[in-house]
């Protein structure tokens, strides 16, 4: 549902009705969904029915921007084929158990920053993330507890190459094999495109809709999980690198095959980022 967000933070029902419905969803389904979104504080609603509108409050904003600046440096990482200064990031907090639940949200936003643990209260990041970092402890008015510290000699059980850490510290092994299988399961998408193209052949929503829904939904279940090293961190070639490109690309081909020549609703905001990449 965040992919049908405008550039505001504005979601229209009357827009994810028919984009739903063209991917098999029901308006029930939908509807389910909205609410949920609304229960867990990321939209309030204005208006009823298919004329609803649903605002993104500040943690729906937060939402949707953080996704963007992921996908942002990921393909600048591509692009420029380096990201880190060689300083790993650390960050130590003492929340006490009276503020529980500020702890477990900064904690989760530390992993989500594409931070590792070392010990308890203690994590690491490659990532330049000491304004978020801050930031987050503001919101959570646990400044007091928290330490920000970088380093460019980091140990840990023995291990210092930097490479080797990052192998240690984050699942690179597995995030390729599941890039792999991403990449070989549509690695054949791009040329039947092409093919089409030069057939002159075009794509109906209802045929585009769906296919841009499924393969977006099944890389995102694998961009979640990745921290987004630096490319001097990761091995070479890097699959996650390969599984981009190819929904770049993929992209691309099918909004230029698509019969309708008005902007998709589905997805708009990563369309304004891919056509500002290079």
């Amino acid at each position: 549902m965040l992919g049908m967000a405008h550039e505001n933070g504005t979601v229209v029902a009357e827009e994810v009705l028919p984009v739903a419905e063209a991917c098999g969803q029901t308006p029930e389904q939908v509807r389910s969904c909205l609410r949920r979104l609304v229960r867990e504080g990321l939209f309030h609603r204005e208006g009823a029915g298919r004329r609803a509108t649903y605002l993104a409050t500040e943690a729906g904003l937060n939402a949707l921007g953080s996704n963007m600046e992921r996908h942002r440096l990921a393909y600048v990482q591509d692009h420029a084929g380096r990201g880190w200064d060689r300083k790993w990031r650390l960050v130590s907090f003492a929340i006490p158990e009276s503020k529980r639940g500020a702890r477990d949200a900064f904690r989760d936003r530390l992993l989500a920053l594409g931070g590792a643990a070392l010990a308890n209260g203690l994590y690491v990041s490659p990532h330049r993330w000491d304004k978020d970092v801050t930031g987050e402890a503001e919101r959570l008015g646990v400044t007091d507890v928290v330490t920000q510290a970088s380093t460019d000699d980091l140990d840990v059980g023995g291990t210092s190459d930097p490479r080797a850490l990052a192998k240690r510290l984050w699942p690179v092994e597995q995030l390729a094999t599941r890039y792999d299988t991403f990449v070989d399961k549509y690695k054949g998408v791009p040329d039947a495109l092409e093919a089409m193209r030069s057939r002159r052949e075009r794509l109906a929503d209802a045929v585009f809709l769906p296919g841009a829904l499924s393969v977006t939904v099944e890389f995102t279940q694998i961009f979640s999980d990745d921290p987004l090293l630096p490319p001097e961190l990761l091995p070479r070639p890097w699959p996650g690198r390969a599984a981009r490109d190819l929904l770049m690309r993929s992209r691309r081909l099918a909004l230029l095959l698509r019969e309708q020549h008005n902007r998709p609703a589905l997805f708009r905001s990563f369309d304004d980022l891919i056509e500002s990449i290079p």
